[in-house]
This record gives structure tokens, sequence and C-alpha cells, in this order.
């Protein structure tokens, strides 16, 4: 019967996960909740997960690499990388390279943050498409987190597991052999035949100087001395033949939705435009209309030499997601007004103060010119825009790497368990002035430590259930007819299909248990078995939604989600034929 509980409770969890209406933490507690409700977990270590050493491991970790990104390290870096010349195959390999060294030490998400600007800056400086660079860079950092055991979420989880195990973790290199492999064999790839499957959708100047981003939401006030009083909407667009689309009109407070073409447009009217940023401007200017954000701050500001329009995409942590423009004050709290919302998974149809802002959502915004970048990270989002070095850049650099290489060091030499030695190396580099105290805990990713911390629990539920080993049972009554390859390829591919549509933390304490089980039931050594589902969890190239990294580049990249199958497949199946026999070679039954 606990079975049968277990795994409703588990179906459940995963469609919820794929469902995507409630964040992935809140479905772990729910799926936690339940389990103790059922008497599945027992109460008294409902939240034992919490002080689990696997969490407190990304935890610091994801500080040591907020510390490695203030240190200016990538962004200088980043500098030598932008000089490369205007050959693609090469800007794609330098890239990938440079994000997959990077992803190895720090978490993947904040090297393909620092670099993302970067590949911009490189694709309008050789007029190429923002396209044919981002994808390629975001999967390289899912490869080069697969190098270390600090290098991806995973990882740290398979270590500890292996730990509760057999007693020993998996080693801070014990992964580099297959996931040094796996990063030169798929930025091969990427660099001469990857980016070439990726359609390629020119980037044009905006307002801002940055690359054009389709389908923005903006709101526009059709004032007293504005041109397009009087027309019908089907009369403006035959005159001003811009790729504008009018998805409505608030008129008397009231908002007419899809309005008939033969509405005539009336004096203080806001129109709701879905456009690029250039038929914007060039609505902008040829109808005489406002942008409803900037009214306030433009009023208030010394000069209009002081206001600068910039673009910037929202990170997984931003102080944005689940809020709105309304319930944030951004003007009051940050000085800055929201312009305009481009998303590039579905249409907006909300009033632009209105819009529950979502990882991925580039955002135009307006603010003064000399606190608009800092204001920009200070919310949790990416300037499309290269960041210049902060001065005294260079000692910041020698005293970040000398603590993580010491913090690396203790582990190596089995003085400090690795969740002690990096405690202590986030310590360090906030005494040391590194990472500033205020930015510690925003440093921290809480929705992936409440998960893991919630998850850890219900995975051991499957296990002690005997689901575990069900599964692993199924799995295991195709050995008599298959390889041992064929069934650990198979371990992956599913490892690498759940991963595509949950978080890969939840997808490794998961299917970490079905791994050990057939370990046991072959009477072989589980290291095998659990690199497998190490690095099928990190390969999350098939969806947009199954990884961080593939969720920022979808807007400035301009893909669909039918583009990650393009390169993922190939990626996927790639993974998949160097992995298992390194594994097998490396690790052997």
């Amino acid at each position: 019967m606990d079975i049968i509980l277990v795994f409703i409770v588990l179906l459940l969890a995963i469609v919820l996960f794929v469902w995507g209406r409630f964040r992935h933490d809140i479905v772990a507690i729910m799926a936690l909740l339940a389990m103790v409700f059922m008497g599945l977990v027992p109460a008294e270590e409902a939240f034992a997960g919490f002080g689990h050493p696997a969490v407190i491991t990304v935890a610091v970790v994801l500080v040591i690499g907020k510390a490695l990104e203030h240190s200016g390290l990538i962004d200088l870096l980043g500098k030598w990388v932008s000089r490369v010349g205007q050959n693609l195959t090469l800007q794609v390999a330098t890239l990938c390279f440079l994000v997959a060294l990077a992803s190895a030490f720090m978490n993947n998400v904040g090297a393909l943050a620092i670099l993302m600007p970067v590949a911009l800056s490189i694709a309008k400086k050789n007029k190429t498409a923002p396209s044919n660079l981002l994808m390629p860079i975001a999967f390289a950092s899912l490869l080069g987190g697969m190098i270390t055991l600090i290098g991806t979420p995973p990882n740290i989880i398979i270590a500890s597991l292996r730990a509760s195990e057999v007693g020993e973790p998996f080693g801070m290199f014990d992964f580099s052999a297959v996931g040094i492999a796996l990063s030169v064999v798929g930025i091969l790839f990427i660099s001469l035949v990857g980016w070439r499957l990726l359609p390629s959708r020119m980037g044009q100047r905006s307002l801002s100087d940055s690359f054009r981003i389709k389908d923005y939401i903006t709101e526009l006030r059709v004032s007293k001395q504005s041109k397009a009083i009087g027309y019908s909407i089907i009369e403006l667009m035959q005159r001003l033949k811009l790729d504008v689309q009018i998805l409505g009109i608030v008129r008397n407070n009231r908002r007419m939705h899809a309005p008939d073409s033969a509405e005539q447009i009336m004096e203080e009217d806001i129109l709701i435009l879905e456009s690029d940023t250039e038929s914007l401007r060039r609505f902008v200017d040829e109808t005489r209309t406002d942008l409803v954000g900037d009214e306030k701050l433009t009023t208030t500001a010394a000069g209009s030499q002081d206001i600068v329009i910039t673009e910037a995409i929202v990170m997984q942590d931003s102080l944005l997601i689940g809020q709105s423009t309304s319930g944030l004050s951004l003007r009051r709290k940050y000085g800055i007004n929201l312009l305009a919302v481009s998303r590039k998974s579905k249409k907006i149809y909300n009033r632009l103060d209105h819009i529950m802002f979502q990882p991925g959502d580039v955002i135009m915004i307006q603010g003064y010119a000399q606190t608009l970048s800092e204001t920009v990270i200070t919310i949790g989002c990416i300037p499309l825009a290269q960041r210049s070095l902060k001065i005294g850049f260079e000692k910041r650099i020698l005293m970040t790497l000398s603590i993580f290489l010491t913090s690396i060091a203790l582990v190596i030499a089995g003085i400090l368990p690795v969740h002690i030695s990096f405690t202590l190396a986030a310590v360090g580099v906030v005494i040391s002035g590194v990472l500033p105290l205020k930015e510690l805990y925003q440093s921290i990713d809480w929705p992936v430590i409440v998960l893991l911390g919630a998850m850890l629990p219900v995975g051991h539920a499957l296990e002690t259930s005997g689901g575990a080993d069900l599964i692993a049972q199924q799995i295991l009554s195709l050995s008599g007819v298959m390889p041992v390859w064929f069934i650990m390829s198979l371990l992956m591919a599913i490892t690498m299909l759940l991963s595509g549509v949950i978080n890969n933390a939840a997808t490794v304490v998961l299917m970490a248990p079905i791994g050990i089980g057939l370990g046991h039931g072959m009477n072989a050594s589980i290291d095998p078995f659990l690199m497998v589902i190490a690095i099928g969890a990190s390969a999350s190239f098939l969806t947009p939604i199954g990884h961080q990294s593939n969720t920022l580049v979808m807007g400035p990249g301009g893909y669909h989600f039918g583009d990650y199958f393009r390169m993922g497949l190939p990626m996927s199946i790639i993974t998949i034929a160097v992995a298992v026999p390194m594994i097998l070679y490396i690790w052997p039954l």
C-alpha cells in the first residue's frame, strides 16, 4: 500500500512540476507534507533534509560563485574574448570554452549571466544573429557543470547520496574525466555543426542600442498633440506600415480587448501594443504618442540627457519573479520605470502594470544614467549590454582565487569534507570584503535550497517504501536480453527526459535510489549508475524549461520552444554515446 501512495504523490508532483502553475519549491513542500500526512515520512524527520550536506554545499557554492563574479575574473576573461575575430565558428568555440571553464567552478547560470552580454556585444559588433551564439553558450554551461563536484547541484547531491550508501562521497574531480570528454566533444559539435542547426534571427539596434527583441508588450498614451487622434486602427496601420499590433485600448478606465479595426482612436486613449523595439520607436515618433511608463520619471529629471533606456533579462532568482510592477513600486523603490515586457513562451494579455514577471522575460526599463546599470543587477536582472570592470579588480581576483583554491586543496587532501571547506571559503570571501555582506543571502538560490531540503525525504521515502527497487527490477528484467551498456543508456535517457520537464536537482533525488537499486540488483558497484544519473540530470538540452540556462537565453535569442530540439536532440545522443562508454571504462562494474 505504501508503494502505491508514494507513486501517487510522486506522479502528482511531476504533473505539477510540468504544469508550472506553482513554483518548484512549493510543489516539493506540498509533496513532502503529503507524505508526512500519509505516514510515509516520519514527522520528526520531515525537515531533516535541510541539514543534509548536499543542501549546505549547494548554498555555499552559490555564495562562492557570486564572489568569483564580484572579483571581476570572469569579466576580465570576457574582455579578452571580445577581441575574437569575425569567424563565427571561432567565436562560438571561444565563448563555449570560456563558459564551460567558468561553469566547472561556479554556478553555471552565474557564468552564463556574466558572459551573455559579451556574446551579445560580439554579435552586435560583427552584425551576426545573437541566436547563433546564445543557445551554444547555454549548452556549454551545462557541459562545464559536469566537470567538477561543485559545477552543478546534481553532482553535489549524487556525491552526498553515495556517502550515505557506501560511507564515502565522490571527490572534487571524480567527475572530471567524463565531464571533460563530454565538454570537448560537445563544444566541438556545437562549434562546427550545432550552431548551424539554429534559426538565424538577426538583431537590430534598439532604443538603447541593444539588440532588437521581438514581441514586446507596451502601453502608449494618446496625448493632445498626437497625430493618431481621429484615425481608425486600420487606417493608422495602413498609413504607418509598421510591424505593430494593437492588442487593446483602455478608454475611461475600461479596456477593450481585441478592438475592432474600425475603432477610432481618441485623445487620452491608452494603446496596448505588441511590437519589436525598432517598430515601437518609429510608432512613437510618427504618432507622437507617449510611453506610459516614462511620464513621472521624465518630469522629475534634471534633464532628458540624464534619462536612459536599457533592456535586461529577468533571472530565476530576481526580486521581480511572481510580482507585478504595481506591487513592486519600481519607481518609488528603485527609481526606474517599466516601459515594455517581452515573453517568448506565450502571449501577454494583462495591462503592463499587472503583468506577473517570469524568469526569462526581457524588460525595457528607463532610469537615471548614473544608477541604472547597478539597479538592474540589484533587482536580479542581466543587462543586455556588456558591463565594465570595477576599479581595483586585480586585488579582488587574487584574494578570491587564493580563498577558493585553498578550499579545494583542503578537500582534495582529505583534511575537510567539501561542505565544511566551502563554508569556510564562503565566510572568507565575505570577511575579506570580496562579496558585500548585503549580497551574501541574495546570492543563494533559495527556491533550489527549499526544493532540495523537501525532496530529499521524499526520495528517501521512494527508497524505503520499496518503490525504487520495484522500478529497478523492471529495468533489470531487460538485463537477460540486453547488454549492460544498453541498460545504462536507457537509465540516462529516462533521466534526461525527466530533467527536461522538472528541476534537475529533483530529478537526481528521484532517480538516484533507482540507480542504487540497479547496482545492487546486478551485484555490481553503484558508482557507474550514479554517474549515469548525474550526467543525465545535467544534460537538459531538449527544452527551454529543463534548466535555468536554457530559459535565460530564450528571450534575447528569439528562440521558440521547438528550437531547442534542433540542437538539443543531437547533443543528447552525443552525450549518451560518449558518456556511457567513458563511465564503464573509468567506473567498471
